[in-house]
């Protein structure tokens, strides 16, 4: 096999190991949807979350992310894609309401050991339920 991957098809990752199967239900699962951004700004990966904020179709992969926006925030998006790559800064947080849903929206710089930039991950969650939340709940309540 390879370094990344063992004898049994499992992908080697520094804190342990998953099957295919298990990280593509992962990333399916958390209660977040993810997108893959490379150094390029091409579209490489997107999670398929049960109940996605923004509609993805595969279609974009491949495609630059600049033609993922509406024409008034490329202009922002190329700014944040633009710090990221000259390290002024490493993630750029914002929300919005969208559909009746409070909706935060983080975009990530991807970098290897030597600080080199791989990418960016944006990350979008429905905060709506989140942010009426009062008090708190533990583990042994109802």
């Amino acid at each position: 096999m390879s370094e990344f991957i063992d004898n049994e098809g499992r992908i080697i990752l520094p804190t342990g190991s998953l099957s295919v199967s298990e990280l593509v239900s992962l990333l399916n699962t958390i209660p977040i949807e993810v997108t893959f951004v490379d150094a390029q700004d091409t579209v490489r990966y997107f999670s398929q979350a049960k109940d996605r904020v923004f509609t993805r179709t595969r279609a974009i992969i491949g495609r630059k992310v600049q033609q993922c926006h509406p024409p008034a925030s490329v202009p922002l998006v190329q700014k944040i894609l633009d710090d990221f790559r000259s390290g002024a800064r490493d993630s750029a947080a914002f929300w919005i309401t969208h559909k009746q849903k409070f909706v935060h929206i983080e975009y990530f710089a991807l970098r290897n050991e030597q600080g080199g930039y791989l990418g960016t991950l944006e990350v979008t969650q429905d905060l709506t339920e989140r942010k009426k939340l009062e008090g708190e709940r533990r583990l042994d309540g109802p």
